[in-house]
Parts: C-alpha cells; structure tokens; sequence
C-alpha cells in the first residue's frame, strides 16, 4: 500500500458503537412508561402484602377459636368422653335429659380457679335441687386435678382434657397475652346446657368473684 493511501486511511473512522442519541432511543422507555410500570409494580407489591395480612389474621382466628368456629347459644353441645377425677370417664351422654353446667378454667390450684371451683363446690347441692349438673375442665393431667380436688375439698368432677380438644370443641381455648406476650391457652369460660341437649348460655371471659351464683340463678330460670 502506497503512503498516499495509507494516510487516507487513517482518516477513516473505525467501526464502533452507535451514537448516544440512537442508543437512548433503542433501550430508554419513554416517562409515562416508566411511571405505568411503577405503579403496576407498587399495586402488586400492596396486593401481596394485603393478602399475606389477611392470611395471618385468619390463622390467628382460627388459633383463637378452633377450626370449628365459634360455638353459639341454640347449637347443639359437641360430645366429648374425658377423664375425669376418679379414674372414671365423663360423657356428655351420661347427663342426657338434665342440665349441665361446665366451668372451663386455664389451671388448677391458682388462685382465680381455686376461687371458681370452691364457689361451684358451695353451690352444688342448689344447683343439684334444680336438675342442674356440674363439671370443671381444663388441661391438667388427671394427678394435677385430683391433688386439686383433694386440697381444697372440691366436691365437682373435674375434667382433663390434655389435647384441648373438648376446650376447642366449646370455644375456650385459643390466644392470650401476658406481660406482652401472646400464648395459647385456656379461656375461662362457662356453658350452660339445656336439658334438650342445646347450648343455653355461653360466659366469656369470666370475672370469677360472684360469677357461680349468676350461673345458678341462669340455670334455675331455664
């Protein structure tokens, strides 16, 4: 190659990229594009985290209140067969065609359930007179209510029920909190069954001081 053609050459400009300008219009989205994508992607995200929420407040409803759902006044009792203080076995059968009364207490031998079960022990023979039955439950062992029972002189059957599952059955287990921290365990509640077998009355959440005579005079007037 002649140096008059090399140094024509060298002027050529060598294969490279292309322009910035052609390059922004291949690969940048116009602005309103840009801003329809973000808001797609801002719905989506709310979305997700909308139906996460949703999905822990179910679990935590169906925690609180057994997969069951709520127990309501006019339903028929759920059955159960549970031992009982004794070494017998409790049955709902067993109490067919009379009233019956079932405390439900979170544990033995403290205080607020030693209080509730001395004043259901009190009352027995007037809630007998009236065709009424009684039967404490909670989710000691057999040896913790007997030792209960024995204590305090407590003259009503008590019911363990280890594996919750009657609690569940009459809505008193499920979600608590202490000193900040949320727990699974017993509500104090109580059920007043007719002699038809159906729920009659339902207490949550019990006060214990005067709450066994409330019981009575429920179960006197059904």
């Amino acid at each position: 190659m002649s140096k008059k053609s090399r140094k024509k050459s060298s002027k050529t400009p060598s294969a490279g990229p292309p322009p910035a300008k052609t390059r922004t219009k291949a690969t940048t989205k116009p602005a309103t594009i840009r801003r329809a994508s973000a808001a797609t992607s801002s719905k989506t995200a709310a979305k997700a985290a909308s139906h996460k929420a949703a999905s822990k407040r179910l679990k935590s409803s169906e925690s609180a209140t057994g997969a069951k759902g709520v127990l309501a006044e006019g339903q028929k009792a759920p059955a159960f067969s549970l031992p009982r203080d004794g070494g017998e076995v409790a049955k709902l059968s067993d109490y067919a065609g009379q009233k019956l009364v079932l405390f439900f207490y979170p544990r033995a031998d403290t205080p607020g359930c030693t209080r509730e079960a001395i004043d259901f022990t009190r009352l027995r023979p007037a809630f007998a007179a009236g065709g009424t039955a009684v039967l404490g439950i909670s989710a000691d062992p057999l040896k913790a209510q007997e030792k209960f029972r024995d204590k305090h002189k407590l003259t009503v059957p008590l019911i363990s029920d280890e594996a919750h599952e009657m609690l569940e059955a009459y809505g008193a287990w499920g979600e608590k909190s202490m000193y900040g921290k949320t727990f699974l365990g017993v509500l104090r509640t109580t059920v007043l069954i007719g002699a038809d077998g159906r729920i009659a009355r339902i207490w949550r959440h019990v006060k214990v001081d005067g709450h066994a005579d409330a019981v009575l005079e429920a179960a006197t007037a059904l």
